[in-house]
């Protein structure tokens, strides 16, 4: 018996559950029904539509740093991070190999110019007494071959030396601008190779200038024609919460490459002055201005529909206006759009109540048409950008789709 009141009460708990819910469905359905609107008023608003890209943050200016000679590195105070004023010593080789062989070049030269006075008496000698025939033409032509020799000698050694202070200038490498230390994967002590020779060399460093960046962007191909040089673009930073920062477009790539399955262009955009929290390999998007008008008479994209003329194979915009408790069809021109709203040019006035789908009137007659089984819907004839469904974007609100004398929207 107390098994078969505890079985009666589950099922009683169970059946309220179900009545409940299905009561609470049923009104939730009633309210949805309710709840979408199906009319929408014509005010002033302002329309700002852009084109959004993403890309990566770098430095305008890097640099890998590598000395021109071999050498050991004897000097290095700067670590990453660090910041160098323009002409700061970075970093310097260990130079006593080459001040020994400029001691020795010294000494070389000397000696050089000892032999060129010799020789040089010599042949003046061996002049006066070629000219009194006293020698024969074979011993002065000797004297002065001597004296010429010792000249070339006394050159060559002078370019050794030339040459070994050139290498010494090598051995203190400077900063090129004022930069920032990126990378230093070589310590003191460390044997390093010149540029000259295998691989381009040891890097040393790696340093940047972190005041002025850049952000290689890939734009989209159909967006492209949008961007100009030294067009100001607005730039938000992921890495770094409400920073909003404008970019200038310094450089758009002449020709299309296919990255993740996206054909577009190679986009650099130039940062000036920037927040010392923006860091080189972050992401950043892109906002590229379209269109933009302030308080301007809207109404919302669904409440515009267009219709291609049969005859001129034009597309006509329209809208139904709402009168007393009918709809009048009314052509209208449009202006700049973004995704929700699109400027009214021309056909509306404010305050007017426009229906956001087709009166039941109009669906009876499709309805009836042979083409109404073929009616399809876009937002104003106006597809998004990149998305393949116009090849349009909104703020181009003069193109849509010909609908072969259907209705779309």
């Amino acid at each position: 018996m107390k098994k078969l009141l505890v079985l009666l009460a589950v099922l009683a708990v169970i059946g309220g559950g179900f009545y409940l819910w299905k009561s609470w469905g049923k009104t939730n359905h009633a309210n949805g029904a309710t709840a979408r609107p199906t009319t929408a008023v014509v005010e002033s608003r302002d329309i700002h539509f852009a084109v959004n890209a993403a890309g990566e943050i770098g430095p305008a200016d890097q640099v890998s740093v590598r000395p021109e000679i071999n050498g050991k590195i004897n000097f290095l105070s700067v670590d990453i991070g660090d910041q160098v004023k323009k002409g700061s010593i970075l970093f310097t080789l260990d130079d006593q190999d080459l001040q020994t062989q400029r001691s020795s070049t010294l000494i070389s030269i000397e000696a050089a110019r000892l032999n060129v006075e010799k020789t040089r008496r010599g042949y003046e000698r061996s002049l006066e007494l070629y000219k009194e025939k006293l020698i024969s033409q074979e011993l002065f032509d000797d004297t002065k071959t001597e004296y010429d020799l010792a000249k070339n000698s006394l050159q060559k050694v002078e370019k050794d030396l030339g040459l070994v202070e050139y290498e010494l200038t090598k051995t203190k490498i400077l900063a090129p601008f004022d930069c920032t230390i990126l990378t230093r994967p070589v310590s003191v002590g460390q044997a390093v190779s010149g540029s000259a020779g295998v691989a381009g060399g040891t890097e040393v460093l790696t340093i940047a200038n972190l005041n002025e960046m850049v952000i290689n962007a890939h734009v989209n191909q159909a967006d492209v024609s949008r961007l100009k040089s030294d067009q100001q673009v607005e730039v938000q930073v992921e890495a770094v919460t409400g920073l909003n920062v404008t970019g200038t477009v310094e450089r758009v790539a002449p020709q299309a490459t296919i990255k993740n399955n996206i054909k577009g262009f190679a986009t650099r955009i130039l940062l000036r002055d920037v927040d010392k929290r923006i860091r080189p390999g972050m992401t950043a998007n892109i906002k590229i201005p379209v269109a933009s008008k302030d308080n301007v008479l809207a109404v919302s994209l669904a409440a515009v529909f267009t219709e291609q003329n049969e005859e001129t194979q034009q597309n006509e915009r329209f809208v139904y206006v709402k009168k007393d408790d009918t709809y009048e069809r009314r052509p209208v021109q449009i202006g700049v759009s973004d995704f929700f709203y699109a400027e009214v040019v021309k056909g509306l006035s404010a305050d007017e109540v426009v229906a956001l789908e087709l009166p039941k009137d109009e669906l009876a007659k499709l309805a009836r048409s042979p083409t109404g089984a073929h009616t399809n819907k876009t937002e104003a004839g106006i597809g998004k950008s990149g998305s393949g469904t116009n090849g349009t974007s909104p703020g181009t609100a003069g193109k849509s789709p010909s609908g072969g004398g259907t209705t779309t929207r």
